[in-house]
């Protein structure tokens, strides 16, 4: 009976996830027997998903819709209005393999020379610095790969906008106040600027590379056979090149890693095995997406609990990827627990969970991955440097997380 599924007693939690940041979900849903909690945010009723169960019936197509689930200032900072984030059914498969046709072999492994080859250029550089910040540096090294891999023409003058604004998407979405406003400002300035190269792509007046995401999107043909809307074919280059400055993070993280694990530094330069394992461990292990949001398209029970058609979901991102369920000793780091790893759909959901082509799950986690490796190879095989006395801790309340010093490094020399 509903009953006998958990739910919060007080009137209205939307303070308590600011309060609890990346724990809101695993607090109240680890400690019981379901996969699902009762709560009320912004006065609206809502179910927490946790486990693999809770998982797969998120990304359950048949019994949950994305349409609506995402608040505005999200849409307007983060991901935009009218992406693929808000679409279901054959709208959404359609935009999908949109995406999905970015991601062949030989672009992947280009994004991994580009990603390489901007490493070697900055160690130029950071070699004359006398400190470093790498979640600093690492932005404006992703931005500029990014912006290479997407086919997006970038003038030096205009690096450092273009890194500070898609920045800001990422940061501002769940401030409040003026880093919030200046989040939205961002999303209107980075629209604007790639809406007037779609047009130029259109009209002949740029040329653009094909089977690039600024050509693709250009000229992509939805489900009516018409080229998308300038905005919205914006939103979707963004949405290619906006996660790649996001994976900043997850380098500041995995150097903060490779710091208090120094045993396993050369396995990471040596083995590409033991690299991919690391870099999951790295995206399972540190802060990233907190949760995602979806709503039932119907009314049905699932585990006792009566969900009702137009109900928010929550699935637990962090806590299932911190499940003591799902994985031994989670909050100890430890690549090694993916030796015998199958790569399950809904184990591992830092960027989400469920089918690539089929699914929802985010079509940048290919890309993430071969950033990461090239990074975190190039770092351990190729980059000298020491770490000076900082304070590298994170914080779980704050949402996106980060090293508090950005991880600072000094001394940087190719090593020979």
């Amino acid at each position: 009976m509903t009953a006998q599924v958990p739910k919060d007693k007080t009137i209205d939690n939307t303070l308590a996830i600011f309060k609890d940041g990346y724990n809101f979900i695993p607090k109240r849903v680890q400690n019981h027997h379901l996969d699902v909690y009762e709560t009320r945010v912004l006065g609206e009723k809502v179910a927490l998903l946790s486990g693999v169960e809770g998982a797969k019936l998120f990304y359950d197509t048949n019994r949950m819709d994305r349409k609506n689930a995402l608040p505005k200032r999200v849409l307007k900072t983060l991901f935009g209005e009218n992406g693929i984030q808000t679409k279901d059914g054959e709208a959404h498969a359609h935009r999908k393999l949109l995406f999905m046709s970015l991601m062949t072999q030989e672009s992947i492994q280009e994004l991994y020379e580009i990603t390489t080859q901007n490493w070697a250029r900055f160690t130029k550089k950071w070699n004359r610095m006398k400190k470093v910040n790498l979640y600093d540096e690492s932005r404006e090294l992703l931005c500029r790969t990014a912006c290479e891999w997407a086919g997006i023409p970038l003038e030096e003058k205009e690096v450092q906008k273009r890194t500070r604004d898609l920045s800001n998407l990422i940061d501002g979405f769940s401030a409040i106040g003026p880093k919030h406003l200046e989040s939205r400002r961002a999303r209107k300035r980075s629209e604007a600027w790639i809406e007037r190269l779609i047009a130029k792509v259109r009209e002949d007046q740029l040329e653009a590379e094909k089977d690039k995401a600024l050509y693709e999107m250009a000229k992509h043909k939805d489900l009516d056979g018409q080229p998308l809307d300038a905005r919205i074919a914006a939103v979707e280059v963004l949405n290619v090149i906006r996660p790649l400055v996001a994976i900043s993070k997850f380098i500041a993280f995995g150097s903060v890693a490779l710091h208090e694990h120094p045993q396993i530094q050369k396995q990471v330069a040596l083995d590409e095995e033991y690299l991919f394992m690391f870099t999951q461990e790295v995206r399972r292990f540190y802060p990233f997406v907190p949760f995602l949001g979806a709503r039932a398209n119907q009314d049905f029970t699932w585990q006792q609990y009566n969900f009702k058609k137009g109900q928010l979901v929550l699935l637990d991102v962090y806590g299932i990827n911190h499940d003591p369920k799902i994985w031994e000793d989670p909050n100890e780091f430890n690549p090694d627990r993916f030796v015998d790893w199958k790569g399950g759909l809904f184990d591992l959901i830092p960027q989400g969970g469920g089918g690539y082509y089929h699914g929802h799950r985010c079509p940048g986690e290919w890309p993430t991955i071969e950033v990461l490796q090239a990074s975190f190879r190039y770092m351990t095989k190729h980059l000298g440097y020491t770490v000076p006395k900082q304070d590298y801790s994170y914080s779980l309340k704050k949402i996106p997380s980060l090293p508090k010093s950005g991880f600072v490094i000094s001394q940087v020399h190719f090593k020979s």
